[in-house]
């Protein structure tokens, strides 16, 4: 076995996402397996560099996991030929100009959601990475859990007949930072420092609808921002502007239809975090995260509508557990081999910077749609 060392920037690991799912549990999950395998006799060995704007926090993470590089200065770190590629973890109103720079640098570049501030910056992004020749992709981690995977293999394997529509749940209870501390930083919350639950979101929303059920071809949507006022991380009060619940209806290419409620202003009744309903003429099924539950047609029950009695039969019993059949590792992990496959043996790859433009054109028309209260197309992206 021969050992090919693969040099990561990796830009905003001492934020929550960054640090957890991308630094830990898929760049150090892949050097403690003695890294990644590309079944030609060689081992990728991924080492990271850590860049950020903090020295104190780069310095701690990198004493914590034994590593040696670490920087504040990403010019410098663009400008080293032996790193060979760029990831972004950055927020989000950070992000476009970094991947300018590492792209005008020659390093393949891997990302966090949303590429852009807007549609025409996130293009920008996809065709100055085209003309420079570089390797790009854009996280898209649902799309590896294991819940999803086997929704998947359900889609596959015709079990639903005609789809006829999709219904998705998610969100959680945030803390508004007074009597207990918030869940997720400050700056969601703010517009101007590219917050908001639709910009987050609908990225996510577009590719899971783009790859499981069809291109979404209009959006209607409504937003809200139901907790005006939260703490800081340093306690210190100030007004949210930007919005913290979605609720939106996607109509798909094929006819089906997707209602999805993304909200940081409710609290959880259901079995996972995000849970999607699929309903179609032979069967249906309902996905978290891991989970996933069928009902047959053959198996269908026949409900009858009483509302003066009691009910007399447990609904969720009736339906059945999809088994796992595999073994599922961590879905940020997932990609990453994927990405670093790509770019060291070319294979094909295309959760790209087009897609990723994708799903910052459906936010950018989600909040349109918003603001003018009306159904807005989506047309076709392209370079």
């Amino acid at each position: 076995m021969t050992r090919r060392t693969v040099r990561i920037a990796m830009n905003g690991v001492t934020g929550r996402m960054g640090y957890r799912q991308h630094l830990v549990r898929s760049v150090l999950a892949l050097r403690e397996q003695g890294g990644l395998d590309l079944g030609n006799g060689d081992v990728l060995w991924p080492e990271p560099v850590l860049v950020g704007r903090r020295e104190h926090a780069l310095r701690a993470l990198a004493e914590r996991h034994g590593l040696d590089h670490w920087s504040t200065d990403l010019d410098a770190v663009l400008a080293d030929d032996t790193v060979d590629i760029y990831f972004d973890a950055q927020v989000t109103s950070a992000r476009a100009e970094a991947l300018t720079k590492a792209i005008a640098a020659g390093k393949h570049v891997y990302t966090e959601k949303p590429t852009a501030a807007d549609l025409a910056g996130a293009l920008r992004l996809a065709r100055l990475a085209e003309a420079a020749g570089i390797r790009h992709g854009v996280v898209q981690d649902k799309l590896f859990l294991p819940g999803l995977l086997k929704l998947k293999r359900l889609i596959d394997g015709g079990f639903f007949g005609e789809i006829l529509s999709v219904r998705g749940e998610f969100g959680y209870w945030v803390f508004e930072g007074d009597w207990q501390d918030a869940q997720r930083p400050s700056w969601n919350y703010r517009a101007e420092d590219g917050g908001g639950i639709v910009v987050d979101m609908f990225p996510h929303w577009e590719y899971v609808l783009h790859e499981l059920f069809g291109r979404v071809t209009s959006v209607s949507a409504h937003v809200a921002t139901h907790i005006p006022r939260r703490w800081d991380e340093r306690g210190k009060p100030y007004e949210a502007t930007a919005d913290d619940a979605a609720y939106g209806v996607f109509e798909l290419e094929g006819g089906a239809v997707a209602q999805i409620n993304s909200s940081w202003a409710v609290r959880v009744h259901r079995d996972e975090l995000v849970e999607f309903q699929v309903d179609g003429t032979h069967g249906s099924a309902v996905a978290g995260l891991r989970g996933c539950r069928v009902q047959h047609r053959s198996a269908t029950p026949k409900p009858v509508w009483n509302p003066d009695i009691p009910a007399g039969e447990s609904f969720r019993e009736q339906w059945q557990e999809v088994p796992d059949n595999a073994d599922f590792d961590n879905g940020f992990k997932a990609q990453w081999e994927l990405f670093l496959r790509h770019v060291a043996l070319g294979e094909p790859y295309h959760w790209d910077l087009l897609a990723g433009a994708r799903g910052v054109q459906l936010a950018e028309l989600g909040l349109r749609s918003a603001a003018e209260g009306r159904r807005l197309a989506v047309p076709e992206v392209s370079l």
